[in-house]
């Protein structure tokens, strides 16, 4: 059995082949332009391997409401020439075979659960934070992906200004001081005019960054009580979240009892941002079984 994986992103699209094993045989990688090119490739691809079934994990915001007239669709993205694309449709045309659609973090958060669920940890929820260009969350939960009107959209719920950082406006074109607006990876340069990678270690952006972050864990905690909730994106690093945890401890103020911090907030378990692809896989092959 091949399963394939396409991992859309706003930059670059990550295409796989594995199996039911959750192991990559083959993988390519290019960036992301006009639908039709981007496509085009993507179905190139597949059409090398014989691949039973599919899953995107896309960006969005996308339809992924199986009964909406659009399900299946890249809708009102800011990404030009991307709005109102048919993914799906398109895929589903040239390759005949049943394909999955979902976000890209939900991807990633299923990723995470079905490595758990591999290694037998006792976990069954999670929520998956990525903070990066943008701000996106997903959560899984008894195997679920949470949602059925549509996605969730983590990255815009509103957050408790740092008193050092009431003055900054933030990024986000819809919500201005919204999770994504105040803690994306471009509201470090738009503050301090300086690429995130490049900042010092020591520079008091990480702790305002660190707040909010904080902000975002302590909401999922309340709202779902997850057993892991997983930061990825380029923002995020171990030096990082040591900051968040610290920061997670007085937001929280004993309220609710978390065993093991360390290991309750934490970094993918998947290496080499490799979550999304193994997600796919699986999220592929239970589409195969419906």
């Amino acid at each position: 059995m091949l399963l394939g994986s396409v991992e859309a992103g706003g930059t670059k699209f990550v295409c796989a082949v594995g199996n039911e094993d959750y192991r990559i045989k083959d993988s390519i990688k290019f960036p992301t332009t006009t639908p039709e090119e981007t496509l085009g490739k993507t179905i190139e691809y597949f059409k090398r391997f014989k691949i039973d079934a599919l899953s995107v994990a896309s960006f969005g915001p996308i339809d992924v409401q199986y009964t909406s007239k659009t399900y299946g669709f890249i809708t009102n993205t800011p990404k030009p020439g991307w709005k109102n694309v048919d993914f799906v449709g398109l895929l589903k045309k040239a390759l005949e075979i049943p394909i999955f659609f979902t976000t890209d973090v939900n991807g990633s958060a299923f990723g995470e659960y079905t490595v758990a669920q591999l290694f037998n940890e006792k976990i069954k929820s999670l929520v998956y934070l990525t903070i990066g260009t943008g701000v996106g969350g997903g959560a899984v939960i008894d195997g679920e992906i949470l949602g059925t009107k549509g996605h969730p959209e983590m990255g815009h719920v509103y957050l408790k200004r740092h008193p050092a950082d009431v003055d900054f406006e933030g990024i986000c074109p819809f919500h201005k001081d919204c999770l994504e607006g105040l803690a994306a990876g471009p509201s470090i340069k738009a503050r301090t005019g300086i690429a995130g990678e490049k900042v010092a270690l020591d520079d008091k952006i990480w702790d305002v960054l660190s707040y909010y972050i904080a902000q975002a864990a302590i909401q999922q905690t309340l709202i779902l009580r997850p057993d892991n909730i997983i930061f990825g994106g380029g923002v995020i690093s171990e030096r990082l979240l040591k900051k968040v945890r610290r920061d997670f401890e007085k937001l929280n103020n004993g309220y609710i009892e978390i065993d093991d911090l360390e290991n309750y907030i934490r970094m993918p378990r998947v290496e080499n941002n490799g979550s999304a692809t193994l997600g796919n896989f699986a999220l592929a092959f239970n589409e195969l079984q419906k």
